[in-house]
C-alpha cells in the first residue's frame, strides 16, 4: 500500500512538472489587439530553448508568406514561417532569460525572459526588453 501511494505521488509530481514545460506550440496573441498572430514552436536542446515560428494567422489582404525585410541580421530577407525568432535562452528556476526574440513585423530584437503562468500552465508570459521598457505578451499553448 505504502508503495502504491509512493508511486502514485511521483506520477503527480511527474505530471506538475510536465505541465510547466515551455516545450510545445504556442499561439502567440498581439498584446495590442488581441488577435492571434502565430504559431511559435519551442523547443530546448542542450539546456538552450530556442522558439521558430511554424504558422501565421495573416488577412487575407496581407502578404501569406512573408520575408523579413526588416530584419536587422542573419535573419534579413528570409521568409517568416520557419524563422526562428526566440535565440539562446537559458533556463534560471521557473524563468528562461539572457536571450532574445525577433519582432518580424518591425525587424527589432529584444532581450528576453519568458516563463509559464503560475496560475494557469497553458499559458505563456512572454517579456521582451530595450532598455528599461518592456512589454509582455501572453501566449496559448496549442493542444
Amino acid at each position: 500500500m505504502k508503495i502504491q501511494i509512493l508511486l502514485l505521488s511521483l506520477v503527480a509530481f511527474a505530471q506538475s512538472l510536465t505541465a510547466q514545460s515551455v516545450v510545445g506550440r504556442w499561439k502567440t496573441i498581439d498584446d495590442e489587439t488581441g488577435k492571434a498572430r502565430s504559431i511559435v514552436e519551442i523547443s530546448v536542446k542542450n539546456g538552450v530553448l530556442t522558439g521558430k515560428i511554424v504558422q501565421l494567422f495573416r488577412e487575407p489582404n496581407e502578404e501569406q508568406d512573408p520575408y523579413c525585410k526588416l530584419c536587422p541580421d542573419d535573419r534579413k530577407d528570409k521568409r517568416v514561417v520557419g524563422m526562428e525568432i526566440i535565440r539562446g535562452m537559458k533556463q534560471d528556476d521557473n524563468e528562461w532569460t539572457d536571450g532574445t526574440i525577433l519582432d518580424p513585423k518591425k525587424g527589432s530584437i529584444y532581450d528576453c525572459t519568458l516563463w509559464v503562468d503560475e496560475s494557469d500552465s497553458n499559458k505563456l508570459q512572454v517579456r521582451g526588453y530595450w532598455g528599461f521598457f518592456f512589454r509582455t505578451q501572453t501566449w496559448v499553448r496549442v493542444k
